[in-house]
């Protein structure tokens, strides 16, 4: 900005060095350490969750010296004497984040349980409109670059497809997609094809762990996630974004919905290539695992925002890397 002479590549080179020293520093030393969370034992806490790193110190009375804590849970609902009050009050001066115990808990969890209704509200749930709008003409520019750049992986993968086993490269289904929309998803063909009828299309839209349906190919494009490159198209029509829950069939949208209360809520942001439930959880089918699928996609919707997607974008590489959670 001075005008002084530098050079691009030292400035390159150093620039990478500092991110990776401090990332080093971060995984080495403070992903591991322990965090310890200071406990009000009041209103109606109960018996908190175990989670890794964690270590719950419950406060004993008011005037009870404690050690240096990163934050305070307190039921902020209940009701407090005077005493703990003062002490909630002088953790909060202290610099020391005081949370709400639903809050707390989501955050470590990275899950939104839904019981009641009232706490279902979209007023409560509605993603941020401008962050909406901003991402989706973001999704379609990065869509258009992906596709320029990613044709030739797409040709030969298709090529491959077609070698492997009879039947097209692309396999199309019909998904439940923004406001609960029906439309037609694009992805590369992963198994045999098969004349599925209507009595057994939930059962057809359901991939078991070693489904003798996956072919060769179909194997290797489901661990690395290639099969789902076909979607940019789906983004290029406004119908999906990069990041968001995804989009179920809907034979079995319409069963969740019959199982799950507040299931169709999901459908409140576009459905995305990858999701924070997907990097977390990976493949579901049984109901059940479903239901903490859909707490993991009310996370997202509640905490949407560009830094969560870059996290996800993260974790979705490391996936893609290791394989894990396929099917």
């Amino acid at each position: 900005m001075a005008r002084l002479d530098y050079s691009r590549l030292q400035l390159l080179t150093s620039y990478v060095l500092t991110i990776g020293f401090f990332t080093y520093i971060h995984l080495k030393f403070v992903v591991r350490r322990p965090v310890i969370l200071g406990v009000v034992p009041n209103g109606s806490l109960g018996t908190l969750p175990t989670f890794d790193r964690v270590i719950w110190h419950v406060v004993p009375s008011p005037d009870a010296p404690t050690p240096r804590f990163e934050g305070v849970v307190v039921d902020l609902h209940a009701e407090h004497g005077d005493a703990w009050s003062s002490r909630i009050a002088a953790f909060a001066l202290e610099g020391t984040p005081v949370y709400h115990v639903k809050q707390a808990i989501e955050q470590l969890s990275g899950r939104v349980e839904i019981e009641h209704l009232s706490e279902n509200t979209l007023g409560a749930l509605n993603p941020n409109d401008l962050y909406l709008k901003v991402k989706g003409a973001f999704d379609m520019m990065m869509a258009l670059i992906a596709l320029a750049f990613l044709s030739p992986l797409l040709i030969t993968v298709a090529i491959l497809i077609r070698l492997d086993s009879p039947g097209p490269a692309l396999f199309k289904q019909q998904r439940t997609g923004f406001r609960a929309k029906p439309f037609t998803v694009y992805k590369f063909r992963t198994m045999h094809q098969s004349a599925a009828t209507p009595n057994d299309e939930r059962h057809s839209a359901i991939t078991q762990d070693g489904d003798p349906r996956i072919t060769r190919a179909g194997a290797l494009l489901r661990r690395t996630r290639l099969d789902e490159l076909p979607q940019l198209l789906n983004i290029l029509k406004g119908e999906m974004s990069m990041i968001g829950p995804r989009p179920e069939a809907v034979a079995l949208t319409k069963w969740y919905e019959k199982e799950i209360p507040f299931y169709h809520y999901r459908h409140i942001i576009k459905p995305g290539i990858s999701g924070w439930a997907q990097v977390n959880q990976g493949h579901v089918s049984d109901v059940n695992d479903v239901r903490e699928k859909l707490n993991l996609d009310f996370y997202y919707v509640k905490n949407f925002s560009a830094w969560l997607d870059i996290l996800i974008v993260l974790k979705t590489i490391r996936t893609m890397a290791s394989g894990s959670g396929a099917k």
